[in-house]
């Protein structure tokens, strides 16, 4: 099995807290009541993907509560905080649940959230049985929510892509104006690296962890990593409240965050606290 090391020097060896929570572990109940004990504008960034429209059968069903859930990670997020869920929506009858347009909107409307950015998760959707009729579907949804009037931490570097035309320089036209004209001609080089964009590629990020594998529905951990450190700073705290296989967590160990976790389902949080355990090369006593 794949061992991590952590990026970031860990904050001495004393236990941290959050509200009733020590920090850097797994708590199992509903994440509605959990975030109640959690004090306000506490947390830096939640990455979650909730278990949505019954795509998946979790150890026999979950009900939640995605409006309350909501409210409670706007409350507990800082200001500048971010909030990103991983999620699709059901097709029944040839129909979508638009599960994840109306969570967008319910959030922003009436939670208090902006939308930052929807950034599509690329993927190599599975063939199904009656796919003549459909067309496969390779991507998900990923809504960047934010509190506040702007990101209180965001670094992209690690995120750039090659530029096609890096080293070259290139002649154009300029930018389009709101009137439909374009301005000028302009030459410029062409930096080697350039943004992602908006449509992020994880065609070959599967992970091969047998042990991740035992949860019905995950998805990349290089996921979690990307938007971690794109929006939480070192000394950041990072939230998963549907904690699953355990990705997210696992990525802020990685790169040396706090974090902490919930799950209603007892074997989904022994199973993240297993793969914290078993997959780094650390000294730090076992999870409670």
């Amino acid at each position: 099995m794949k061992k991590y090391q952590i990026l970031y020097k860990r904050r001495g060896r004393k236990k941290m807290k959050i509200g009733e929570f020590d920090l850097n572990n797994v708590y199992c109940g509903d994440c509605v009541e959990q975030m109640k004990k959690i004090p306000d504008n506490s947390v830096d960034i939640v990455v979650t993907s909730p278990p949505y429209d019954k795509v998946r059968d979790y150890n026999g069903g979950i009900k939640f509560d995605l409006h309350e859930t909501g409210k409670q990670i706007f409350r507990i997020l800082k200001d500048g905080g971010i909030a990103v869920m991983v999620i699709q929506d059901q097709t029944k009858n040839f129909g979508k649940s638009l599960t994840s347009f109306k969570t967008i909107i319910d959030w922003c409307d009436n939670i208090g959230f902006k939308l930052f950015e929807t950034v599509i998760y690329r993927k190599h959707g599975p063939e199904g049985a009656w796919w003549k009729q459909r067309f496969r579907i390779d991507h998900e949804y990923m809504p960047i929510f934010l509190k506040g009037k702007k990101p209180r931490y965001f670094n992209k570097e690690h995120l750039k892509i090659p530029s096609k035309h890096g080293g070259k320089v290139m002649t154009g036209s300029g930018a389009r104006r709101t009137d439909g004209t374009t301005g000028p001609l302009v030459t410029r080089p062409i930096n080697p690296m350039k943004c992602r964009g908006t449509i992020w590629d994880y065609l070959m990020a599967g992970d091969k962890n047998p042990l991740k594998r035992k949860h019905p529905a995950v998805f990349p951990d290089q996921i979690p990593f990307d938007f971690i450190q794109c929006f939480c700073s070192p000394d950041g705290i990072v939230l998963d409240p549907f904690v699953g296989s355990g990705s997210t967590l696992v990525m802020a160990k990685k790169l040396g965050r706090s974090f902490i976790g919930f799950d209603l389902v007892p074997e989904y949080c022994e199973l993240a606290k297993q793969r914290l355990e078993e997959e780094f090369d650390d000294s730090q006593q076992k999870l409670g």
